[in-house]
């Protein structure tokens, strides 16, 4: 990576530097990332194994999983071994894979949450043409072009932190890199690089989140043309998703479409998205879907069964 600047290295500040609140940092991230990780594969490996869970919308949620899993490993493996470091040093070098790799799987999230959205509209609202319109080849190509997107914006984010320069101090007062706390640190006018993460990142934020909720609420209002028991099972899915797309969308938007200021909050709003969301994700869709949960007893049951029988 060519760099604008005769920076090598920067100092991440973290949450605290409070010896003790570091301690239970430690703790605290270690059981939200190891509960993200174990929580995701287990339902990566459900649906990979359930020939009940063989529609697109489970086929969705099985990159959203994935999606959570890799953002999620974008900042918490740092954040977890930071806290147990006395001078938390992360190299250029380093800094700018970690914007890319946090704006790629982030916006991967984004665009799949897109995707489970169109799924949910298409089900409910044209039921009769939903198995031409969500073939698994309409499915697969939609994830390809998710994936695209994604690389795009995130090659978009990296170009933008590559035309910082960086002439003084490199005490970087977050947990990780991203750009708003770039760009505190870079020595020139960033009105222009601002507005265009704001243009970028802001502007996938809003638009995607009000296309989700204009969407819902379209196929709430079309529910009312279904049976009782249709409502019910369609309002129970789509309420999931409207939890999920709300506390991520949310802080997202806090985060990304504003001047370049800083808040004392930021950090925590920060770690509610990059690590919060990917740990509440597999505990809400496994909570309050069936379906999902029954693959996951069968599942296990079939691996007690063989495991007695050996």
């Amino acid at each position: 990576m060519q760099q604008n600047n005769s920076t090598t290295e920067f100092i991440l500040l973290g949450l605290t530097q409070d010896p003790m609140k570091k301690k239970m940092v430690f703790v605290i991230f270690f059981i939200f990332y190891l509960g993200t990780v174990v929580g995701n594969l287990l339902i990566i490996v459900t649906i990979k194994s359930s020939r009940t869970l063989g529609s697109p919308m489970y086929y969705f949620l099985f990159y959203l999983s994935l999606a959570d899993s890799c953002f999620s490993t974008s900042t918490a493996p740092r954040l977890i071994v930071d806290s147990l470091s006395a001078k938390n040093i992360i190299t250029y070098n380093e800094c700018m894979t970690q914007v890319f790799a946090l704006h790629f799987f982030g916006c991967m999230e984004v665009l799949v949450l897109i995707l489970m959205a169109f799924d949910r509209y298409v089900a409910i609202c044209k039921p009769l043409h939903y198995p031409t319109i969500m073939s698994r080849r309409v499915c697969t190509i939609l994830i390809v072009l998710a994936w695209i997107g994604s690389f795009i914006h995130s090659t978009a984010q990296i170009i933008l932190a590559l035309r910082l320069p960086f002439c003084g101090p490199n005490l970087i007062d977050h947990y990780c890199c991203d750009l708003q706390p770039l760009l505190k640190l870079a020595c020139m006018d960033t009105f222009v690089i601002n507005l265009l993460l704001v243009s970028n990142s802001g502007g996938i934020s809003s638009s995607s989140f009000v296309i989700l909720m204009i969407s819902y609420i379209v196929i709430l209002h079309s529910l009312r043309n279904h049976s009782a028991e249709g409502r019910k099972k369609a309002l129970s899915t789509c309420t999931t998703h409207i939890i999920v797309v709300i506390i991520f969308f949310g802080p997202c938007i806090f985060i990304y479409t504003r001047p370049p200021t800083t808040y004392p909050m930021d950090k925590m709003v920060t770690v509610f998205y990059t690590i919060g969301t990917p740990f509440l994700n597999p505990l809400i869709y496994t909570l309050r879907n069936a379906e999902v949960k029954n693959a996951m007893r069968k599942l296990w049951h079939i691996n007690i069964t063989s495991e007695s029988r050996r």
